[in-house]
Order: C-alpha cells, then sequence, then structure tokens
C-alpha cells in the first residue's frame, strides 16, 4: 500500500526517474514501484536530482492487476511509464481504476490509447476519475500547439508535427522503452482523423515537413498516428486531425521507413513470438543502454500545429528543449492538478482537456522548457 499521493510506477526507468526528479522539486512525496527495489534503489542514487530532499519510498511488485491494485492502494494519482504499453498498459489502467487512482502516462501508442478508452473510459468518468494517456512531450506540445490554433474562430481542420532533435545516430539519445514502443509501432494500425472518423495510413504513408527553423525539410512519419487524432475524434470543434513525427536525422528516419516496409511485406504474417524475437532484435541492436541526462544544448524541439477553416488559417508553434525532461515536468503539473482535485474533465481525456493546455504551456515556460508563438496565416 502506498503511503504518498502520487505513484511512479517504472520508477528504475530513466523516464521515471525524470519524473520523481520533477515531483522533487515540487516538494510532492511519493511512491516508487519497479519489479526490483534494489536495482530502483541504485538507479535513483545515480540518476535522481536532489534525492536528499525527498519523501519518498520503494515498493518491490510484479506486473499484475492484483499485486498493482494493492500497491497503488492509498494513493490518489499514478504516474505510469512501463511500455510498450499496448502490451502492458491495460493492466496498469486496471490496477489504478479498482486503487481509486487518477492515471497517467507517457505513452503515444495509438492502439493502447484507443483501448483504454474504450474499456476503461467510461467507467472512470463514473467515478471521478481521470485516465490521461499521453501526458508527455510526445504529444502533449503538439497538442498545446492544436489547442492554440484552435483559439482562432473557425478554425476545424489540424495538421501537426513534432520536430526532435538529439545525438545523430540509431538510437541516439532515445530510452530503451521508447526504442521499445516505437517498433511495436509496426504491427498497430495507424489512422488520422478524417471527417470525424480514424482512418488506417498506409503502410508507406511519410512526410516531407518543412518549418522555418530548420533549413532543411524533416523526413516524417504517422510515427503509429499518434496520440492527437484519437484526443480530437470526439472534439465538435475539429474535423480532422493528421499528426507527424520527425528528427532532425534524416537518415535514421529513412531507416525506421524502410525497418516498417519490410515489416509489412517479411515480418507482418508471422506469429506473434516470431514478431516478438524481431522486436526484441530490433531493439538490442539500437539501444543498448540507458541514454544519458539531456542538455539543452543538444535536445531541441519544434512542435507546430496549422489550422485551416474556410477561410480562417493560423499556425502555432511550440519550441521546446530536452524532450524527456519535459515529460517529467508534465507528469507532475499534472499530478499537482489531481492531488488538488483540480481538473477540466474526468474520464478518458488528454492532458490539454484535463488540465488546461495554457496551463501546461504556462508551467513549461516557467522553468524555460518551451515558448509558443501564433501566427495568422
Amino acid at each position: 500500500m502506498a503511503k504518498h499521493p502520487v505513484v511512479v510506477y517504472g520508477a528504475s526507468g530513466y523516464t521515471g526517474m525524470l519524473i520523481m526528479d520533477a515531483l522533487i522539486d515540487q516538494n510532492i512525496p511519493f511512491t516508487a514501484i519497479s519489479r526490483s527495489a534494489e536495482r530502483t534503489r541504485e538507479m535513483m542514487a545515480q540518476r535522481v536530482v536532489r534525492l536528499e530532499s525527498a519523501t519518498y519510498e520503494i515498493i518491490e511488485c510484479d506486473h499484475s492487476v492484483e499485486s498493482l491494485t494493492r500497491a497503488f492502494a492509498g494513493a490518489k494519482v499514478v504516474c505510469n511509464t512501463v511500455g510498450p504499453f499496448i502490451n502492458f498498459g491495460l493492466t496498469t489502467v486496471e490496477a489504478s481504476l479498482k486503487a481509486g487512482c487518477h492515471y497517467l502516462d507517457t505513452t503515444g501508442e495509438q492502439g493502447f490509447i484507443r483501448q483504454a478508452r474504450d474499456q476503461f473510459g467510461d467507467l472512470y468518468r463514473q467515478v471521478g476519475l481521470v485516465l490521461a494517456p499521453s501526458t508527455a512531450y510526445m504529444y502533449t506540445f503538439a497538442e498545446i500547439a492544436a489547442e492554440l490554433a484552435l483559439e482562432t474562430p473557425g478554425v476545424d481542420a489540424l495538421e501537426t508535427a513534432s520536430l526532435a532533435r538529439g545525438p545523430r545516430g540509431v538510437g541516439a539519445g532515445v530510452t530503451v522503452g521508447s526504442t521499445a514502443s516505437i517498433f511495436e509501432l509496426f504491427r498497430q494500425e495507424q489512422c488520422y482523423l478524417w471527417e470525424k472518423k480514424l482512418v488506417p495510413h498506409s503502410a508507406a504513408a511519410s512526410f516531407n515537413l518543412v518549418t522555418p527553423e530548420i533549413a532543411q525539410p524533416v523526413f516524417g512519419l504517422p510515427w503509429g498516428g499518434t496520440s492527437l487524432p484519437v484526443f480530437f475524434e470526439n472534439d465538435a470543434r475539429v474535423r480532422s486531425c493528421i499528426s507527424a513525427v520527425g528528427f532532425y536525422d534524416n537518415d535514421v528516419m529513412k531507416l525506421v521507413h524502410s525497418v516498417g516496409q519490410k515489416w509489412d511485406t517479411e515480418y507482418k504474417h508471422m506469429g506473434k513470438a516470431e514478431q516478438d524475437a524481431v522486436i526484441n532484435h530490433l531493439v538490442q541492436s539500437t539501444t543498448p543502454a540507458m541514454p544519458p541526462r539531456e542538455r539543452t544544448t543538444i535536445q531541441r524541439t519544434v512542435d507546430f500545429a496549422i489550422g485551416r477553416g474556410q477561410l480562417a488559417a493560423v499556425r502555432a508553434t511550440v519550441h521546446g528543449v530536452t524532450p524527456y525532461l519535459s515529460t517529467g515536468v508534465l507528469q507532475a503539473a499534472a499530478a499537482m492538478k489531481l492531488i488538488d482535485n483540480e481538473t477540466h474533465k474526468v474520464g478518458f481525456a488528454s492532458a490539454g482537456k484535463a488540465f488546461g493546455h495554457r496551463y501546461l504551456l504556462g508551467f513549461l515556460e516557467q522553468r524555460g522548457l518551451a515558448r509558443a508563438t501564433v501566427t495568422q496565416l
């Protein structure tokens, strides 16, 4: 049973430790939960900033609804980082509900998000709890941009892009968990929103993304469709939403695209065990170890939304740095609202709809992690 208001599940991982950093900064006591208390204690001592000033406990727990429900009981908020979420997420969502906790996570895996919404969204709403997946740099920054664009009257169509720069090379600067989730996207349907319906992208879909901050076009991919078409699917303001992701290293993005096409032709019809082996090999060959802590001189991001109506046209851009650090801060910002019972919506909701996109943007701006501009076109 948790002694503190916030649970960080997956506490021994890279993102989990950054969430704990941000909670400590806000003086929020937390319970760190993972499969190995020993490894969590060791990694926290190495990686978590200001740990000596924190109020926390460490609980060891296996990944089952029953065990997690017991571990979460007593808390108000669960911050889940254990992925790939399509494989492990629903167990944590169910356990959070049974323990009476609000649920946050860091994934943009569209397939999981749709399952969580369809299976648990109404159940969370009925008991006044928030189910807010994808509370993270990707895709909350893009959602903030989209919501800023939607402030222009008449806008009903969105095109969004998330562009990030980090160390060059396959897997550089990306966590093991993120890499596993990326490759899991190959066997999931990836959709965009068109005329208020989710429509599958083709297996070969790609984008040439142009933005004034970058001299050359960025090669982008649907990246599983992203969470945004799902979040806007039932939004009365929005008829269409197409989202893309690109990294400044076009060679890496083209390699990921080629692996996706190879999956469609060679691996798609394999059994799950054989597909699992392929994914495990891809993860191990691209992300052998936990990356170092991010630097603002290297990790920089541009997220933008172009909003169109019959005559209206607007571009909203969020410039940012250190996306993993920003993810930790966003989780802390959301946890603060949930601890104080200050939410705009209960049940299934995006971070922007649950906590307010202006609140989240302001929280990031105050910490030097983001700034936004809006230009009428």
